[in-house]
């Protein structure tokens, strides 16, 4: 965004901005935590232990009612590398992907570290949160993808046969960038994704989801958002599948009553495609965001990640307001998703004041370091 980019704001379009925001990031934390109580089960058993709507609501997983999982970690660090890419403009250094790149190595961490190393000193306040420190059922790629300093790119992605929808469930944020075309977004979310997913229907899924989130924040409709991300797609190599799941989750919209049988149809192999396709077609279908949810979650494929997507979509597109207040009470890490949403926001309408030559927010260097954390 241009130094004086900020000063065409109004303050209801700010106030419309974080609150997207906020709800794309906490919409999405509650879509992974609602699935997470599905712990893998498929929908008869689902319906077995808790009626035959299947799961309604929090069940407890890793302890607790409203844990997250790493798709909700993970989209945190996406945050947090996003902020970094846009402190460092004015630096002469600016590779976003790069940015991303080193976020992604700060989770990585979490995962082996029993808690934060205080002698990283670029690591910023977000690899300081000691809950984070938890795996919550990682993707396979995102940890061999991350297991060395060594950055996947398209030219060279890691795990090129890696389909699932690890690197999908991380991409929201890009789609709540401000000042950047569709096509950017799409090219970051794709170029970020191949860091640990190889195969082109998985970042080009990562990539329509951003377009869409995209649109969402701006006020479009979900079918415009869509539909500009099948435009996109058309001209990269391997967007077949993703854009036929998608065709199908719009088509499937005119089929009837919503209802599991036609999430199963949209496919349950776990795909990151897929994940898309059954996300889109909840947000479509759903009267509210819990039923949207409800059904987003109760299917024999991966529940928290369809939830997390479905709920990244219901968030940006209703804001935070229209989340479940219950829900939002049990959300693990609620604090740290609000400030760091927060923060997010402020950057993206604010970002020269807060770190340009005049510093309105000196802190905001400290929070958010301009060089890239030790890791070795």
């Amino acid at each position: 965004m241009g130094a004086g980019a900020a000063a065409v704001w109004g303050r209801a379009e700010q106030q419309d901005f974080r609150a997207r925001v906020r709800g794309a990031l906490l919409g999405g934390a509650i879509g992974d935590a609602l699935g997470a109580g599905a712990g893998g089960r498929g929908l008869d058993d689902l319906r077995a232990a808790y009626g035959p709507e299947g799961l309604t609501e929090f069940q407890a997983a890793d302890g607790r009612r409203g844990a997250v999982t790493a798709a909700t970690q993970m989209t945190l660090f996406s945050v947090d590398g996003l902020i970094r890419a846009q402190v460092r403009r004015d630096t002469g250094a600016w590779h976003p992907p790069t940015d991303l790149h080193h976020a992604y190595l700060r989770w990585a961490a979490t995962q082996r570290d029993w808690g934060p190393d205080e002698r990283r000193r670029d690591n910023g306040w977000l690899a300081g949160e000691e809950w984070l420190y938890s795996r919550r059922g990682p993707a396979r790629a995102c940890l061999t993808g991350l297991g060395d300093t060594a950055m996947g790119t398209l030219q060279a992605p890691k795990n090129p046969t890696a389909r699932d929808a690890g690197a999908l469930v991380r991409s929201a944020p890009f789609g709540l960038l401000v000042g950047w075309e569709p096509e950017l977004v799409c090219q970051l979310a794709v170029e970020c994704a191949a860091q640990t997913h190889g195969h082109p229907t998985a970042y080009l899924s990562a990539g329509a989801y951003a377009v869409i989130v995209h649109g969402l924040a701006r006020g479009e409709t979900l079918d415009a958002s869509v539909q500009r991300g099948l435009a996109l797609l058309a001209a990269r190599p391997g967007h077949q599948p993703v854009t036929d799941a998608l065709k199908e989750a719009l088509g499937a919209v005119r089929q009837g009553i919503p209802g599991p049988g036609r999430v199963a149809a949209l496919g349950e192999n776990g795909f990151a495609e897929e994940v898309l396709a059954v996300a889109v077609y909840c947000t479509l279908v759903g009267e509210d965001i819990r039923q949207g949810l409800r059904l987003a979650v109760n299917h024999d494929g991966p529940s928290e990640a369809t939830g997390a997507v479905c709920g990244a979509l219901l968030g940006a597109l209703h804001g935070e307001t229209a989340l479940p207040p219950a829900w939002l009470c049990e959300l693990e890490g609620r604090g740290t998703l609000l400030e760091l949403a927060d923060d997010f926001a402020m950057e993206m309408t604010q970002g020269p004041a807060l770190h340009g030559p005049t510093l309105s927010a000196p802190g905001w260097l400290a929070r958010y370091p301009r060089g890239a954390a030790e890791l070795t």
